[in-house]
């Protein structure tokens, strides 16, 4: 069985440590899109860790991992994650990683370019983490970038970055009036970070069909969530990719390859980091409880997560766009403090309800319909049959669960690899 684990709201919905713990059941893991621009939180007998390239499957001993060509391959911030989890005791090899060669890489003024947009648009900028993530999207499809499998052909590559240099230039000086690039810069670059990742890099697509050819089991990554998507979320602010199940054997690089499941995760309120509508917001006192009881920082920035009610329109878009067809519920166990917890079943817009997920421009006139069901207001963190959980917060995830219209497989109860509650489908 091959199974697609993804994000069914903003984003931060704990996609790593499902995929932590249910990669012991899969042969392969891939990262099919995306960048080092978030953060997916795995907490297991190795540590606590932030993985923002690395596929999360990476702690589990003979699972292969592989970025997908569909990842925006930043050779730094990989070699950073790759010595973080070695100063843990963790060695990657080349068994354990491997890299498309059709991977575009990330270059080093994608990160200044994203920085300098984000300046000049001031108040109306987009929050972007200033990881190079919307202009390397851009210039992978002005065909602007260079591809992995050419570090194999170094002189070829030196020639072909210049070449992109002297354009990426002319816009760093002519329309930011920052300083441009020069080859010496881009040498130290190649040296200290593209060398370093040649070994992980090969003909993933081969290797994937001789692993569906055998049968073998692929567990698919996605990075943020389905509000987020290019096509289908809150444009203009999502991110530059596709985050959707759909596009993960594209962007794996095996357009060949069946899902048969897709697993969408969701928390057990709702979260949000960086611009953009967000209908159920909360604010004040009542936010920074919630934040400090969840700890709601962003895994790669730190910036403060915005934080609400559960959200029923936006869950139920998430699980329709993202194909979910079973659904991991996480930080339930934040929820515990709560006399009365706020779920928001509908929009009004101008005062009148309306039906479903609302066009992106008219989220910002929407308010949140809110329903206040009963808390459990007891430790749920050494649970692990759904038969002991208080009755009320069963009631809770059967409502929600029946809201959304897809079944809750899994609930996490704490941060940790097992902390999960397994819950069959009656």
């Amino acid at each position: 069985m091959n199974t697609a684990v993804v994000g069914i709201n903003w984003g931060d919905e704990g996609k790593g440590r499902m995929v932590d713990l249910i990669a012991r059941d899969y042969e392969v893991v891939v990262r099919y899109q995306g960048g080092g621009n978030a953060g997916h939180s795995v907490v297991n007998e190795h540590g606590s860790f932030a993985l923002h390239l690395l596929p999360s499957g990476i702690f589990r001993r003979g699972v292969i991992n592989v970025l997908g060509n569909g990842v925006a391959l930043d050779p730094e911030n990989l070699c950073k994650e790759i010595d973080v989890l070695k100063e843990k005791g963790i060695d990657i090899t080349s068994k354990d990683l491997k890299i498309s060669e059709r991977a575009s890489l990330l270059l080093p003024w994608h990160k200044d370019l994203d920085e300098l947009e984000e300046k000049r648009l001031n108040d109306k900028k987009y929050g972007s983490t200033k990881q190079g993530i919307a202009p390397f999207y851009s210039d992978k499809y002005q065909k602007k970038t260079l591809l992995c499998g050419q570090l194999k052909d170094i002189d070829s590559f030196r020639k072909h970055l210049g070449e992109i240099m002297e354009w990426k230039n002319l816009v760093l000086k002519g329309v930011y009036g920052a300083k441009g690039y020069t080859m010496e810069d881009l040498e130290e670059w190649i040296d200290k970070y593209c060398m370093r990742i040649l070994p992980y890099i090969c003909d993933t697509t081969k290797l994937l069909q001789e692993c569906a050819r055998q049968d073998k089991k692929i567990l698919f990554e996605a990075q943020l969530g389905a509000l987020r998507d290019i096509d289908f979320g809150i444009y203009p602010y999502t991110t530059s990719s596709n985050t959707l199940a759909a596009y993960a054997p594209i962007g794996s690089g095996a357009p060949f390859v069946k899902i048969d499941e897709v697993i969408g995760v969701v928390k057990a309120y709702s979260t949000c980091v960086g611009e953009g509508p967000f209908v159920t917001e909360m604010s004040g006192e009542e936010a920074k409880i919630l934040r400090e009881q969840g700890s709601e920082y962003g895994a790669k920035t730190g910036r403060p997560r915005r934080v609400g009610a559960f959200d029923i329109p936006a869950t139920a878009y998430g699980v329709k766009v993202q194909g979910a067809t079973n659904i991991a519920l996480t930080k339930m166990d934040i929820l515990s403090y709560m006399d009365k917890i706020p779920v928001c079943v509908g929009y009004l817009l101008e005062e009148k309800k309306i039906d479903g997920f609302p066009f992106p421009s008219l989220l910002e006139k929407c308010r949140p319909e809110l329903i206040y069901l009963k808390g459990w207001k007891t430790d749920i963190r050494d649970i692990r049959e759904y038969e002991d959980l208080p009755k009320e917060a069963k009631e809770y995830i059967e409502f929600i669960e029946e809201r959304i219209g897809c079944h809750i497989g899994y609930i996490s109860v704490g941060p940790s690899r097992d902390d999960i509650i397994m819950r069959e489908n009656i």
